[in-house]
């Protein structure tokens, strides 16, 4: 909320005319500016800037932050209320109140979310005053379950009106509905089937195609970002009977009338469904007025009505027709407006000086009419001490001659049954001289004839009075051809040059005055004096417009050239020069207006003309050729360094010669190698050659046109400059020692072209930097490095390096800065120092070693550590590999992640130059703590019977500890897949099997085991298993006939058999016998499904389509499986409203749509569960 200011200027000679004199003449407004220098020690009440909505819902899985922001001087303390008693943040650790602010930020984590539900309201108070928030309702977001029923199955005649309820469960917000089947598809909504903004499905008439088992419907929370279902709905459409053609009649609303009131700004959503055969249509009007075009929008197949941002004007009745071949139907919907309070005039702040009289009005509206009410720093006004000069009168307060120290934030609250309005608003009474924020001496720059605004921003209180004069001496009034603004501005409608000079403005009040000077300049105007004109060219030719301006000579101009309001085409075709346009070789396209455009920082002036391109004279074909050689080469002008060359040029062959190039040979130094000196454009016929000395030059010229270059011309005659002193040294001089004791200065030699002379040397310079010593030096030559030996170890060194042959010396070489060799560290880091914050974290002190004793550029440390062993092992157990970690740079601490608990580590520590590594840290041990253990090694089950088995499972691999023991949590999974009460049992660490008894038969067990320590419990491992079925047959039998592996083994058992034949056959032709009969009494009959001898449960026929393990489970080691059906709908995993999905449109659990809380807890919790991302789409 970022209230202007404002305050009242007029003063009144008696209390009895304060308020006529105050509605007769609204004064005007004193701004305090925001320029940090002025408001730097300005008194001022609190202003709340930042607030959460009057209505937040917070997600329970998030932080509640409820925001506060305020801005006064001096800087507010903030407080909070809670359902209307005051709040004690300090008392919660759970509440965090942020520094310089009162945004609260609650923790619930780990707490119930339902304790800080309730009314907040902030209050930021200063020594002026006190501001109040809204009052802010926290309520937590809710996801409530659906509601267990079951539906009945629907069976109706084709062409009767049908409605689907939703009836979802009420969250908040509430949920967003949907209608899909049961693979997920959403069902098609058309003028015949609609969604109701109840949710509830309508069927205007009933089609056969219209049969379905799975009409479900879906409510999306969202906050939580769930999705819900409700039970299928299955619906049966029978046309034996069907229903014949009727008229149209209303399924929602019922009868002919009915009512809807709308608050003032929402949106009014009408609807009308109706049912009749054929489907009938539906149309919408405003009985006695048009419907607002601009706001109103129709849905759903003609069926909704929407109007945004309704006003009072759209009261009245709505008529929604319904019309088939057979008739119409006509509903009536009397809509009334009402409306929350709404701001006409919300209280401005007021700043007044001593004595002055102001005025506070709250003007509101609303339907029923508001009630105002008054408060003072929070206070109700008629509670407040009483204040003489203060006078209310309903919506407004009247402050008479205030006095300072009077300053307070008044409230506003205004409400009706809809809701409230609540504004704060200051009184600051402030006594403070006149400031002239306009910066001084500032120049304003305007064309002539054009207005001119001279800025006099000013601040002060009472508001200070403006007054203008020009070059110090005359008085500015109001009138021709001057305005002075009420903020102090000085206009001059049409500035002349005579207008130019100093004006001088000031502020006065009665505390002081205070003044400032500014200056106009009125320029001339920018003018194009030559227009371009309109040109009609050849195509292939050249087309040149031109465009002379004038301006004023102290601003700078910028020439633009645009073709059809364009850019100019990237083509180096199109010259721009000065004040010209030039295009070569024009082709058809180049046709268009051109525009060339003058701009200077304060005007700008524009032209434009036509090109029209027509067809070439027809000419005899023309043959492009390279140019011609330029003759006759010769040398004039000539100094030591610097020559003219002179050519001719030769024939063009019909492309005109674009430009030449000059080559040079360097006889001396690089005979038989031409080099590129300079080019000149093609129009020139002499270049001034810049020359270095001690060459020998030859010079050559080539000419390029659009075909290429010619061949080279003759060679000039040589020319040979005097040898000099280098004009420049090498480059790349550096400084770097390879070893200890030594430095090797390197650069990059001069050519013999840079040398300038015979006898190139170069003088090698250095002293060790910061050092008052002289100079060294070494002339040496034909090399690029030289090594000084017997330095000290990484020391800097000034060095320079300077050219020098038998004429002088070059330049003042630049010094550099190199080091000597670097050799190893000589000290280890000390007062070494762990702590362990955690099991697996240690964070490692240390001194830094003296800077000195590293020899070299610090490169950082390296922490040697490894793992001895652990707190529980013995001495003699293999160490682990060491592990290292480097930390660049200066560095005291450094943090060793990815320890292992409960272990013993041994540490040293060393620094790191270029050259290597120092001597190590005395070694130093550290233990980690305990923490949670790993999983238990494996979970096995054993001897199941009919009510109790035998759990056996092995210690974790990881201890991390001591361990303390095992917990073991069970529960039972019933046929519909839903989970049992959850059952605990602890033992000891030495414990590592148990049998479990008093178990139900014939039922499927979910076992999650842990192992613990002092520091908790550690991961779980999960299995599951049956106990053994009783001697009741089941009640679903299972078609062994069909199943694949018994075809097998009756398939075996026919070869077997045949096998069997052929020997007997074999023996009795050789006289043997076979006890066939024997053989045949030992197979018995492979219909009959064998039973097991140790439980009583079927043998290993099992129907791979119908008993699937639980998702993520693993078929039980006895062989038996549970019931469950193949082909179930997404409900049968669930009861009714309880099926969730996951982001991929799977089950969240494996057993039950609920959610569950964390597996140690075992207890289901009544809300749904974790957010659905993947079918928000479907919303």
């Amino acid at each position: 909320m970022t209230p202007t200011m404002d305050r009242n200027r007029k003063r009144v000679p008696g209390f009895g005319a304060v308020l006529l004199i105050l509605v007769s003449h609204v004064t005007s407004a004193l701004e305090v500016p925001l320029d940090p220098k002025v408001l730097e020690g300005l008194p001022q009440p609190p202003t709340i800037t930042l607030q959460s909505p009057k209505d937040y819902i917070f997600d329970p899985r998030e932080n509640i932050v409820i925001h506060c922001e305020a801005k006064g001087k001096p800087h507010p303390s903030f407080s909070w209320t809670r359902n209307g008693t005051h709040f004690d943040v300090e008392k919660d650790s759970k509440v965090l109140m942020k520094p310089g602010s009162g945004t609260l930020v609650i923790d619930i984590s780990g707490e119930k979310a339902e304790a800080y539900e309730g009314t907040y309201q902030c209050t930021a108070h200063n020594e002026h005053g006190t501001a109040v928030s809204n009052s802010i309702v926290i309520r937590q977001s809710r996801s409530p379950l659906w509601s267990k029923e079951r539906n009945e199955a629907i069976v109706v005649q084709m062409g009767v009106s049908l409605v689907l309820q939703c009836r979802p469960p009420a969250g908040l917000p509430p949920p967003v509905i949907f209608w899909m089947d049961n693979n997920f598809q959403r069902l098609p909504l058309d003028k015949r089937v609609s969604q109701a903004l109840n949710g509830d499905l309508y069927f205007s008439n009933v089609l056969p195609e219209d049969s379905r088992p799975d009409y479900i419907c879906y409510a999306r929370f969202p906050h939580t970002q769930t999705i819900q279902q409700k039970q299928p709905i299955s619906v049966t459409v029978l046309d034996n009977s069907p229903e014949g053609e009727h008229r149209p009649g209303f399924m929602m609303p019922l009868g002919t009338t009915s009512t809807k009131m709308v608050l003032r700004g929402e949106t009014l959503e009408l609807e009308c469904i109706a049912e009749g055969l054929p489907t009938p249509e539906i149309s919408w009007q405003k009985d006695g007025g048009e419907l607002p075009s601009s706001r109103t929008s129709i849905h759903d197949f003609q069926k909704t009505l929407k109007v945004s941002d309704v006003n009072e004007a759209d009261a009245g009745d709505y008529r929604c027709t319904a019309t088939n071949s057979l008739g119409t139907a006509h509903h009536i919907i009397k809509v009334t407006v009402k409306a929350a309070p709404f701001w006409v005039s919300a209280p401005r702040n007021l700043i007044l000086a001593p004595n002055e009289t102001g005025i506070l009005t709250c003007r509101v509206n609303g339907d029923p009419k508001p009630k105002i009410s008054w408060f003072v720093n929070g206070v109700p006004i008629e509670n407040a001490p009483e204040e003489h000069s203060r006078k209310v009168d309903g919506d407004t307060v009247i402050l008479s001659n205030v006095q300072s120290g009077s300053s307070a934030v008044y409230q506003c609250n205004a409400s009706n049954e809809f809701g409230y309005l609540m504004a704060n608003a200051f009184v600051n009474v402030l006594a403070e001289p006149p400031r002239v924020l306009t910066p001084p001496n500032r120049v304003y720059q305007v064309i002539t004839n054009n207005p001119a605004l001279l800025h006099c921003a000013s601040f002060g209180s009472p508001l200070p009075t403006i007054t203008w004069f020009k070059d110090s001496q005359t008085s500015i009034k109001n009138g021709d051809p001057y305005v002075i603004h009420e903020n102090g501005t000085l206009e001059i409608h049409v500035a002349q040059p005579l207008n130019s000079g100093k004006y001088t403005c000031i502020a006065t009040n009665n505390l002081g005055i205070k003044e400032n000077h500014v200056y106009l300049d009125v320029k001339e105007p920018t003018r194009i004096l030559k227009q371009p004109e309109y040109k009609v060219v050849q195509r292939g030719m050249s087309a040149t417009f031109e465009c002379k301006v004038k301006h004023d000579p102290s601003l700078i101009p910028t020439m633009t050239w645009l073709k059809d309001s364009g850019e100019l085409p990237d083509d180096e075709r199109f010259v721009v020069d000065m004040d010209t346009l030039t295009i070569k070789d024009v082709t058809d396209g180049d046709e268009g207006t051109y525009t060339c455009i003058m701009n200077t920082t304060l005007d700008q002036d524009s032209a434009s003309a036509m090109l029209t391109v027509i067809e070439a004279t027809p000419t005899p074909a023309i043959v492009y050729e390279k140019p011609d050689p330029p003759s006759d080469l010769e040398l004039t002008d000539q100094t030591e360094r610097s020559v003219r060359l002179t050519w001719i040029p030769g024939d063009e062959h019909n492309s005109p010669t674009q430009k030449f190039l000059i080559q040079y040979e360097d006889v001396l130094h690089q005979p038989g190698v031409w080099i590129n000196l300079t080019e000149v454009a093609g129009t020139g016929t002499t270049a001034q050659l810049n020359l270095s000395p001690y060459v020998y030059y030859s010079f050559r010229v080539l000419a390029l046109n659009h075909v290429g270059y010619s061949q080279p011309s003759q060679s000039s005659s040589q020319y040979r400059t005097n040898p000099a002193a280098p004009d420049e040294n090498p480059s790349n001089v550096q400084g770097v020692g390879t070893e200890p004791g030594n430095l090797v200065i390197s650069w990059t030699p001069l050519t013999g072209f840079q040398s300038n002379g015979p006898g190139l040397e170069y003088k090698v310079q250095w002293r060790q930097k910061d050092v008052d010593e002289d100079w060294s030096s070494k002339n040496v030559a034909n090399v690029s490095q030289f090594a000084v030996s017997g330095t000290p170890t990484y020391v800097p060194y000034e060095i320079k390096v300077q050219a020098l042959n038998d004429y002088g010396s070059g330049p003042e070489p630049e010094v550099m800065i190199g080091y000597s060799g670097e050799d190893l560290p000589l000290s280890a880091p000390d007062s070494v120092q762990i702590m362990v914050p955690n099991s697996t974290l240690a964070v490692v002190h240390w001194e830094p070693v003296p800077l000195p004793s590293v020899r070299g550029k610090l490169q950082g440390y390296k922490v040697y550590y490894h793992r001895e062993r652990g707190l529980h092992e013995t001495e003699g157990e293999t160490e682990q590999q060491e592990q290292v970690l480097t930390f660049s740079g200066n560095r005291s601490e450094g943090r060793l992640p990815g320890l292992q608990p409960y272990s013993l580590y041994n540490l040293s520590i060393r620094v790191l130059n270029n050259k290597g590594e120092g001597p190590p840290s005395p070694s130093k041990r550290f233990e980690t703590p305990e923490g949670v253990p790993g999983p238990p090694s494996f979970l096995n089950v054993l001897n199941p019977s009919l009510d109790s088995l035998t759990l056996e499972w092995g210690p974790p691999l990881k201890n991390n500890g001591r361990l303390t023991g095992y917990t073991l949590k069970y529960q039972p999974v019933n046929s519909t897949n839903e989970l049992g009460p959850v059952k605990v049992k602890n033992f000891l660490a030495n414990e590592t099997s148990f049998t479990l008894e008093n178990l139900n038969s014939s039922m499927l067990y979910k076992f999650n085991l842990s192992a613990k320590t002092i520091k908790g419990s550690g991961p779980i491992i999960t299995q599951e298993a049956f106990t053994v079925m009783d001697t009741t047959v089941p009640s679903r039998q299972v078609d062994i006939a069909t199943q694949g592996w018994f075809i097998g083994l009756m398939c075996a058992i026919a070869l077997l058999i045949l096998v069997l034949l052929i020997v007997c056959f074999i023996k009795r032709n050789k006289g043997g016998k076979y006890p066939v009969k024997e053989k045949e009494d030992a197979h018995q009959d492979p219909e009959i499904q064998p039973m097991k001898e140790d439980d009583g449960t079927f043998g290993e026929y099992s129907d791979t389509e119908d008993h699937k393990p639980l998702k993520g489970s693993r078929t039980p080691s006895n062989g038996t499986v549970r019931r469950d059906e193949s082909d179930d709908s997404l409900v049968d995993y669930g009861e009714g409203g309880d099926g969730q999905f996951n982001e991929d449109g799977s089950f969240i659990g494996q057993y039950s749509g609920k959610k569950e809380k964390d597996t140690h807890e075992g207890n289901e919790s009544s809300e749904a569960p974790s957010p659905v991302n993947a079918m928000n789409s479907f919303v």
